[in-house]
């Protein structure tokens, strides 16, 4: 994406921040990024294109600061999951697109949701990959296989975190990280 397609998705991003995504309209999105509509069908082809070019925005963002967390701790498994899990989950709350997504699951018509949750593509694939790259590096004797599911098992529960928080940040990082070792041990056992 060039640099027309960024200023669209930030105007996207800061619209949907303020209204919620349902009230979204790609005239309005063309005007605050200084462009024409037809540019901005141009550069995604619909709103749900809109939504996927936000959502791996936001993902691409969030997966940065995954690996930046893992690789500020060398071998230590625990120390790298705990970052990592941690700066995931407070930036997830902190971040005010988050925010507008999981308030607009309660009332708006059209939903961002699906585009951050159920596309693997998205969200799991390459979260799993970041974590997978760097475990691999830490635990070359894992059985593959195995390494793949721990770290998509990691993924996965980290998202339902964000999407339903059971508790503090620091408490729920905290037993995440811990389970995260288990699996990874397990992983590393298993051949």
């Amino acid at each position: 994406m060039g640099e027309t397609g960024d200023a669209i998705v930030e105007a996207a991003r800061a619209q949907t921040v303020a209204l919620g995504w349902d009230r979204v309209r790609m005239g309005a999105v063309a005007a605050a990024a200084g462009v024409s509509r037809q540019t901005v069908y141009n550069e995604f082809g619909t709103k749900a294109g809109l939504g996927e070019a936000l959502a791996r925005h936001e993902v691409d963002r969030f997966v940065g600061q995954v690996r930046s967390a893992l690789g500020e701790h060398d071998s230590d498994v625990r120390a790298a999951a705990y970052a990592a899990i941690h700066r995931t989950l407070a930036s997830a709350a902190e971040n005010p697109l988050v925010r507008a997504v999981l308030t607009s699951t309660r009332g708006g018509s059209e939903e961002l949701l699906p585009y951050l949750t159920t596309r693997s593509e998205l969200v799991l694939a390459e979260a799993a990959a970041a974590l997978l790259d760097w475990t691999g590096d830490r635990l070359p004797d894992a059985d593959p296989a195995a390494l793949a599911f721990a770290a998509d098992s990691v993924v996965r529960l980290v998202v339902s975190h964000i999407v339903l928080p059971g508790g503090p940040v620091d408490e729920t990082a905290d037993r995440l990280a811990d389970l995260a070792v288990r699996l990874f041990l397990m992983a590393a056992t298993a051949r």
